[in-house]
């Protein structure tokens, strides 16, 4: 780390230039002077950046009700092979003319467009469409944040292309326009709570930076929540019905970013853009600050920040060259890799549990609105306890205990409470391992590549729930449930030890640079050699 000494002191000016050129304070320091105190303006900065996850959530498992089997029966009860055929894959076997959907047929995808006989390679087609979506969005738009576009302008152009994609759902007449579509959307949908989480947690002191970060959990689990009150409330409507409910507040909520939310003050002291730099720490600091805020606005920038002598500190960020840092240095691609892992055994069961659901003897409405209510004691968890909470432990404890639960449902199916029971402390537990995981993953890496780190983790926490679709698709074909809960407790039981190849974050303080990080990892590396 740089020299802690505050870059804003209460000697005059000629002292406090002296005092610059003789020391460098960290980033952090200097921000802290300003905006270390929790007020309002930063409140309400975090709280409409964080709505960004709502908007999330919707798209990201609207498919369970919109790309869902429907139910059906029989035109004539006593058509004896008819009634007889329990599972979805039976009333292939049937003649047409023997059997009705329950719900209009435009109520699903399956039903409108005749799916019902298809491989569960096609009827799983506009999931996994999504989900390679978000991995290429978040592999060519990841970088973006740290470089050209900055924190707030990525969260923006994301956030557009992800709603206007889900409006163009609506003119699908097919399910490959459909999938074409869906895979546009989890393109625009990759970046955006990655942009949302670092941008709020940087617009506040480090003080309150894991707090903040999991104001946007609880706003994705508000969206996760309102999907089964929309569906219910429009059921019978046509799908297309919830594309609409949940983009066009997406697009309007875009235009209240443009002109509302600020940028990260770090990124643009990284940048070298210091007016804005100034401006921005003037509008969120809090009344304690004026004697800060008024040194700010009548010093020199050049004198109190030393932009151009900050060579050290700064890094010239430009497009993927922040992942070609995380690739070189030999101590980040360790971290990196490490959280990979952990992230893709999570993501399987994170994203898969909501998706398999359906195959649970257990209404469809009620399964996705209590798999949604378990993220809200996980995000209580996680906001109440994270600074007493060791990353390493929670992290693996969790995924351990996810993977238990989900390999005890198939084993316990004798009763359909006690396996939605067992579903619901299995999807509370791997909610609460990826909520550590994301603030370890922002406490792990400085801030000149954090949005690129945090954009890798969330690439392999989607391609994990990419692999779920084509899972429930084969065990919907049967009937059954084996194959989906005994891969998803395997895998991120399996994937939550790797978290043993990092280190331990809790109470430390984040850096700003790679030198900083380096110089920490140096020291430590020092420490436990003299011992």
């Amino acid at each position: 780390m740089t020299d802690p000494t505050p870059l804003l002191s209460e000697s005059n000016s000629a002292e406090l230039k002296n005092h610059h050129h003789d020391h460098h304070s960290s980033l952090d320091e200097m921000i802290e002077r300003c905006i270390g105190d929790f007020g309002w303006a930063q409140f309400l900065q975090a709280i409409l950046v964080s709505l960004t996850w709502v908007f999330d959530a919707q798209q990201t498992f609207i498919s369970v009700f919109t790309d869902a089997a429907p139910t059906w029966h029989c035109r004539d009860l006593d058509d004896y092979s008819c009634n007889s055929a329990l599972s979805q894959s039976q009333v292939c076997q049937l003649p047409r003319t023997s059997w009705a959907w329950d719900l209009p047929p435009h109520a699903s995808i399956i039903s409108e467009w005749t799916l019902e006989c298809a491989s569960s390679l096609i009827t799983a087609l506009p999931a996994s469409s999504f989900f390679v979506g978000c991995l290429v969005g978040g592999f060519l738009l990841a970088t973006l944040a740290d470089s050209s576009l900055g924190r707030k302008n990525a969260l923006l152009f994301s956030c557009l292309l992800m709603s206007g994609a889900g409006l163009l759902t609506v003119l699908s007449t097919n399910i490959w326009i459909y999938s074409t579509f869906k895979f546009l959307c989890g393109a625009g949908r990759a970046t955006t709570g990655t942009c949302a989480l670092v941008l709020s947690t940087e617009l506040v002191g480090k003080r309150w930076r894991a707090q903040v970060g999991i104001i946007g959990f609880f706003c994705f689990t508000l969206g996760f929540l309102s999907l089964p009150a929309i569906a219910y409330l429009n059921e019978g409507a046509s799908w297309r019905t919830l594309y609409l409910w949940t983009c066009v507040p997406a697009v309007f909520y875009s235009v209240l970013v443009h002109f509302f939310v600020r940028e990260s003050p770090r990124w643009l002291f990284l940048q070298g853009r210091k007016e804005e730099f100034i401006a921005t720490l003037t509008s969120l600091a809090t009344p304690s600050a004026d004697f800060y805020v008024r040194n700010l606005r009548m010093s020199s920038a050049s004198s109190c920040y030393q932009f151009n002598e900050h060579k050290t500190s700064r890094i010239e960020v430009d497009l993927y060259s922040a992942i070609a840092i995380l690739f070189k240095k030999r101590w980040a691609f360790r971290r990196l890799l490490a959280v990979m892992v952990v992230g893709f055994g999570v993501g399987m069961v994170y994203y898969g549990m909501p998706l398999a659901v359906g195959s649970l003897p257990f209404n469809l409405y009620w399964s996705v609105a209590l798999n949604a209510l378990s993220e809200l004691p996980a995000c209580l968890v996680t906001f109440f306890v994270i600074g007493r909470l060791n990353r390493k432990s929670a992290v693996s404890g969790f995924a351990i205990l996810s993977g238990a639960c989900s390999i005890m449902c198939v084993m316990l199916q004798t009763s359909g409470v006690i396996q939605i029971g067992l579903e619901l402390v299995s999807f509370f537990s791997a909610c609460t391992s990826l909520d550590v995981l994301l603030i370890y993953t922002l406490e792990l890496f400085p801030t000149c590549v954090r949005n690129s780190a945090v954009a890798i983790l969330r690439q392999l926490v989607v391609l994990g729930g990419a692999f779920s679709p084509l899972l429930v698709s084969a065990d919907r074909e049967t009937g059954g449930l084996v194959v989906t809960y005994v891969v998803f407790g395997a895998v991120i039981g399996f994937c939550g030890l790797f978290v043993i190849c990092l280190p331990e974050t809790r109470g430390g303080t984040p850096c700003d640079t790679i030198d900083e990080e380096e110089s920490k990892e140096a020291t430590a590396t020092d420490f436990n050699s003299a011992l």
